[in-house]
């Protein structure tokens, strides 16, 4: 059976967000006059990541709003007690720097252009659809997707099957039909190919934790074309790691 459309993740696999981030961070905390507290702006982001993490984890697990995750990183980052405010005022000056610095990865466009003929497109991201509709505007890929989903405005998230099976509801599309592309191998790869869905995993080469055996693996965008028209489910062998 073959492929019909992709199904796209946003941050690290369209959207270069670690960049963004990184120098968007590095600059309000200069701004802030934060980063001598942190010894190095590498320590900050470092600690800026990790809280991320974490606070993002209760937000996929339910416990916490998006915009209560987003105050809980702030507090926590800056160990202070402040008010709803007072961390939304913190974060709206990060997000000034970090939406300074955003881009596309330079292998996005020629990709999406050399699929647009052959395939549907759409994303399912684990954020918002107030943040990515956005995002995806104003880096003016919007109109290359039929449907924008997200985890936020779902109420379940990656790798939930429910989260990979609405938006392949979204297409109107089966399962099997369907491909899933994106950087996290377990959040995305091994819970699209739970869901049914051809999961490729987009290793840019910044993954340094340990990933499960039997993936279906990229290092760029320009692999996909020949593995979805090659066929199908199986893809080429060096693909796989």
């Amino acid at each position: 059976m073959s492929i019909r459309a992709v199904v796209w993740d946003v941050d690290d696999t369209l959207f270069d967000y670690t960049t963004a981030d990184r120098v968007g961070m590095e600059q309000h905390l200069r701004a802030e006059g934060l980063l001598e507290r942190y010894g190095t702006a590498e320590r900050a982001l470092a600690l800026w990541r990790e809280v991320t993490d974490v606070q993002w984890e209760r937000f996929a697990a339910g416990g916490l709003t998006f915009e209560g995750q987003r105050r809980e990183r702030v507090r926590v980052f800056l160990d202070a007690p402040l008010d709803d405010d007072a961390a939304d005022a913190w974060f709206h000056r990060y997000v000034a720097y970090y939406e300074d610095a955003w881009s596309l990865f330079p292998d996005v466009l020629p990709v999406l252009d050399a699929l647009a003929d052959s395939h549907r497109h759409a994303v399912l991201s684990n954020s918002s659809l107030r943040n990515q509709d956005r995002k995806l505007r104003l880096l003016g890929v919007r109109d290359r997707f039929e449907s924008v989903l997200c985890a936020a405005d779902l109420g379940v998230s990656k790798p939930a099957a429910g989260a990979f099976h609405a938006a392949c509801d979204a297409l109107r599309l089966p399962v099997h039909e369907v491909a899933y592309v994106g950087d996290q191998p377990e959040i995305d790869a091994v819970g699209a190919a739970a869901a049914g869905l051809f999961a490729v995993w987009l290793d840019r080469g910044v993954w340094t934790r340990e990933v499960p055996d039997g993936l279906c693996r990229i290092s760029s965008l320009t692999e996909l074309p020949p593995l979805l028209h090659g066929d199908t489910r199986f893809g080429a062998p060096s693909t796989f790691g």
